[in-house]
């Protein structure tokens, strides 16, 4: 939702009267004189008949002069505006963004059952901006994923306001974790922890963007709720120095996997260092030389199985049966890590969408933006491209 501002009493006392109360039997009291001085009185903003109204102004209905209010709604044909009654009943506000281009009523109910009815219009919008993908998903990632999954949203359109969307960008979590979203352009945004999540954690995304305006005349066209689990801690580090991967689960080493990684050469040829995140898992991958067609020298396409992808250049651990000889002793691959058949098959599956694969000793470092390289920014790098910076989840 968008930021809520904690109005005066002042402000309280100079909210235009909608309409003064009335017995709810005689219908609609919109337009009726205002009551007189010290007469308990329930007033609305937006004042009744406004238009062009901003999608992001709140509704406030307020009671004076020893008036409380029993309940309030703001409805609209196919909308609801939700919103929150103050503890002493003498003030509501709406909570969300209202939807563009959409009449409202106002219906507010004194305690003495008396009601104020108000009726407003919203902003036309001259288009409308919704979420193209939003990662982790079902069908891609599963919804059990490793600790070091970011959550990945990508829009159809630029969006010029990046603090009235992100605020609108929750997180909440069974275990709260401190995170922020980070802005790689003006169409994707993404979220992750300051250090991975804890291992079990329960994860639910609200995108909350029905209304809101993400450029001029631009408006968001729908929400969208995420639910996903994180699974066991799984840390794989590999050395391109030592040619082994050792895999750590909840802390215990439960593999150790002989690997040959880029033989070097030219700078396409090493296997790049730094955090990767497992991206997708590929029973089979149709590899081709990049940057070479048939019939040059060093040109190749190959079938390879039971691939784990690691960065969007390219790079997988996967089955090499004609690299065993080099595994655990030297570096001769194209950039992959190469790793036996038996190996490969017990990794993917034994591998989660969002585990770390942590790679050293390569002159070639993994770009942040090289795939899901997310963990390559420490915290102040991140926070650097956040609109409002770090907060901690809310509990689930």
């Amino acid at each position: 939702m968008g930021h809520v501002t904690t109005a005066s009493a002042g402000l309280a006392l100079a909210l235009a009267t909608a309409c003064s109360a009335g017995n709810a039997a005689d219908g609609d009291n919109a337009g009726q004189a205002a009551a007189g001085p010290g007469q308990k009185t329930i007033s609305i903003l937006p004042a009744h008949n406004a238009a062009g109204i901003a999608t992001d102004q709140a509704v406030i209905v307020a009671a004076h002069n020893g008036a409380t209010l029993k309940s309030v709604t703001a409805t609209a044909s196919g909308a609801t505006l939700p919103g929150v009654l103050s503890a002493d009943g003498t003030r509501w506000r709406s909570t969300r963004t209202a939807r563009p281009g959409t009449t409202y009523t106002v219906t507010a109910t004194g305690a003495d059952g008396k009601q104020t009815i108000s009726t407003f219009s919203t902003v036309k919008a001259t288009k409308t901006f919704d979420v193209e993908t939003l990662t982790p998903n079902k069908n891609d990632t599963g919804l059990t994923v490793g600790v070091g999954m970011p959550i990945m949203i990508a829009f159809d359109r630029d969006i010029v306001d990046r603090v009235a969307v992100e605020r609108n960008l929750s997180v909440q979590a069974s275990k709260p974790v401190e995170g922020a979203w980070h802005w790689f352009d003006d169409r994707h945004v993404d979220f992750r922890p300051k250090t991975y999540w804890p291992a079990h954690t329960k994860v639910r995304v609200q995108a909350r963007l029905a209304g809101v305006q993400g450029g001029p005349g631009m408006y968001g066209k729908r929400d969208y709720t995420l639910d996903f689990k994180i699974g066991r801690e799984q840390i794989t580090k590999g050395s391109t120095g030592t040619h082994y991967l050792t895999v750590r689960r909840d802390g215990k080493r439960i593999r150790n996997i002989p690997m040959s990684a880029g033989q070097g050469g030219s700078w396409k040829y090493y296997t790049t260092s730094g955090i990767h995140l497992a991206m997708s898992r590929e029973p089979v991958t149709v590899m081709i030389s990049p940057g070479i067609g048939p019939g040059q020298a060093g040109y190749y396409r190959k079938v390879v199985y039971n691939t784990v992808r690691i960065s969007s250049s390219g790079e997988y651990v996967h089955s090499a049966p004609w690299s065993v000889g080099s595994q655990g002793y030297a570096n001769v691959s194209h950039g992959c890590v190469n790793i036996s058949p038996a190996n490969a098959s017990w990794f993917i599956s034994n591998t989660l969408i969002g585990d770390p694969i942590i790679i050293t000793g390569s002159p070639r470092p993994l770009d942040p933006t090289n795939g899901w390289g997310h963990w390559q920014e420490d915290w102040k790098q991140w926070l650097k491209w956040s609109s409002i910076k770090a907060g901690r989840t809310d509990l689930m």
